[in-house]
């Protein structure tokens, strides 16, 4: 029995790094684009990172969106020192979805969406 325990101790060890969150999940406030912005979480999908619309937004505030709990970023790898890569983003105003990939500083999420040659980006910041 003594052994038992000092194994599941070392086992819960172990996994503890595992289990640490990584530093781009939270939610994050986009930019206005086409009138509205949204808060996106951004959380771990098995392996990966994904980020699912929580909120939307219009000037005047909180609004009603069909885009609430859609997926606007999916598939990013972690690619090490904040950057991340080989994702998909979808911009609700246009309805495309673009080859993706983020770069994280501090407080401050950089998304680049492209289809060939022709990209669009985005500074979001982190909701406190």
């Amino acid at each position: 029995m003594k052994y038992f325990a000092l194994a599941a101790l070392a086992a819960l060890g172990l996994a503890g790094p595992a289990l640490a969150a990584d530093p781009v999940e939270g939610i994050w406030k986009t930019q206005v684009d086409d009138g509205h912005y949204a808060h996106v979480k951004i959380a771990p999908c098995g392996e990966l990172i994904c980020g699912v619309i929580a909120k939307a937004f219009d000037a005047n505030g909180p609004i009603a969106s069909e885009n609430i709990g859609k997926p606007i970023v999916w598939d990013m790898s972690a690619a090490g020192g904040g950057s991340y890569k080989n994702g998909k983003i979808w911009q609700p105003s246009t309805g495309k979805i673009f080859n993706s990939k983020m770069t994280l500083s501090g407080n401050s999420l950089k998304v680049k969406g492209c289809v060939g040659p022709i990209c669009k980006g985005q500074t979001w910041s982190r909701v406190q």
